[in-house]
């Protein structure tokens, strides 16, 4: 459903809500999807990140600026970041600490804004707040205004039950990594819940203090504990049981939003990008792709956040070449290497091998388009929720190659619901060679077992982009939204 025409006049008077996402394109695209649902539906949006990152968001409908409007903070300068960063994409990984220490010193304009606001007679009846902004309750910004906040967690809702509340950690402590891979003792139904042993150090380390101070469990916990609710970018079909065990464990209403499924960007969206993004023409992408054979192709993106080296680029192109596939690889540069030649990221001679058949992208892809495409008939992923769930709407099978946060909860999912494979890894260093690549593609793309895999995504498909039941959880969030404002 087009969101020009999502809008729907209630007869109520509309919420004013602030939106607040934490610095990560990940985190500000979901966020501005919802911002777009509220908008449409004659909510009025305020949008709040930085300068720079307001400039590389995707435009939205001019129907909507009557109800959207973006509102700056410049961030504070922090010692150890580069000049100019200001979300995930421009840091190192081991820099991410320090970038969450510059946003909390966004307190103090937050707090001018938010007295603005109050002040000029449009006090927030929500600020919708992501999982670091835990000063805006501590300080406390929102309570000074009474305004109620919701925390909107855009990962698959089963690693907030993997995470747990502070008193289920109390009562159920997880020391070290091992005690991280096997569901925690309250989640009372079989679920694929839980890390490998190669998988659960990132997950041990977000309950440590980070260069920031604070460590990330204790930002959730504080923001979970004082929170009126929590909403989630996802659905009873796709996670059935989840909220009412959230309700439960959190002690507040847990409410899905729907999937946020993103519309395929037209030509004037994509020129938007691509010009600010100085990056590959769209056209080269898709009229590669228009040559190619229906259901022919394997998209290969390991989105912005996959913690690449080298070593794992070049098993990944040698995988792709023994697989003997047609392939389009959207191919990020690893954070943190030296090779300033593209041609340097691959191994020797790989193109050159591999040109009939495979097209290596470095500078940005039109994703969505690119899963659209007919020629497109399966995608090897990380597994980022908006990636998979991007993936939903186009009934593509996976090969799934998870590295951190919930991607490994989420590829075991997916391969329990018969959409995919995973990438066999070393159970020790959780590291893959080029032949288990190759074997997980050849299975998906040339193997009798594929067609089940793709029957499998199509039916996927068929019960979860339901426009009009998408539409319906949007409409129950607005409703619990108004009847909750002033509790």
């Amino acid at each position: 459903m087009e969101i020009e025409a999502a809008a729907a006049d209630s007869g109520a008077s509309e919420l004013e809500v602030v939106v607040f996402p934490w610095l990560a394109f990940g985190h500000m695209i979901p966020y501005l999807e919802l911002s777009k649902r509220l908008a449409a539906r004659g909510n009025a949006v305020s949008f709040v990140s930085t300068p720079r990152n307001l400039a590389r968001l995707p435009p939205v409908p001019v129907q909507l600026s009557a109800h959207l409007r973006f509102v700056p903070l410049p961030l504070p300068a922090m010692e150890g970041l580069p000049e100019g960063a200001e979300s995930t994409a421009d840091v190192l990984p081991d820099k991410m600490g320090l970038l969450k220490k510059a946003m909390d010193g966004l307190a103090e304009p937050f707090a001018a804004f938010l007295a603005d606001a109050v002040a000029a007679g449009r006090r927030p009846d929500w600020i919708i707040l992501d999982f670091c902004h835990h000063w805006v309750l501590l300080l406390p910004i929102a309570d000074q205004h009474k305004v109620p906040c919701a925390l909107f967690q855009i990962l698959h809702a089963a690693i907030a039950a993997f995470l747990g509340p502070q008193w289920a950690n109390a009562a159920h402590p997880r020391m070290e990594p091992e005690d991280f891979t096997v569901p925690p003792k309250w989640i009372p139904f079989p679920c694929t819940t839980f890390f490998l042993r190669h998988e659960a150090q990132w997950v041990a380390s977000a309950f440590h203090a980070n260069a920031s101070g604070v460590s990330d469990m204790d930002r959730l916990w504080h923001i979970w504990e004082r929170c009126r609710l929590t909403i989630h970018r996802s659905c009873e079909e796709l996670e059935p049981q989840m909220f009412s065990l959230l309700s439960d464990l959190f002690r507040r209403p847990a409410i899905p939003a729907g999937i946020l499924l993103p519309a395929v960007p037209d030509d004037h969206d994509e020129d938007h990008i691509n010009s600010r993004s100085g990056c590959v023409s769209r056209p080269k992408v898709l009229r590669w792709l228009d040559d190619q054979p229906p259901n022919s192709v394997i998209y290969v993106a390991l989105g912005s956040e996959a913690p690449l080296t080298l070593q794992n680029i070049h098993e990944l192109a040698l995988g792709l070449e023994l697989a003997g596939v047609r392939f389009h690889w959207a191919l990020r540069k690893p954070a943190g290497t030296s090779t300033g030649n593209d041609d340097e990221l691959l191994p020797a001679g790989f193109e050159e091998r591999t040109r009939l058949r495979g097209l290596v992208c470095t500078g940005w892809v039109p994703q969505v388009k690119a899963l659209a495409h007919g020629a497109t008939g399966a995608f090897l992923t990380d597994c980022g929720w908006g990636s998979t769930i991007e993936s939903f709407a186009f009934g593509l099978p996976l090969v799934m190659l998870p590295f951190i946060i919930d991607t490994p909860m989420i590829a075991r999912a997916m391969a329990k619901r018969g959409i995919g494979v995973e990438v066999a890894r070393d159970d020790s260093d959780g590291s893959f060679e080029r032949d288990g690549l190759a074997v997980a593609v050849r299975r998906v793309m040339v193997e009798d077992e594929g067609k089940l895999f793709a029957t499998n995504a199509k039916k996927l498909k068929e019960l979860v982009v339901d426009e009009g039941r998408q539409e319906q959880y949007i409409h129950e969030l607005e409703d619990h939204l108004r009847r909750n404002k002033d509790v």
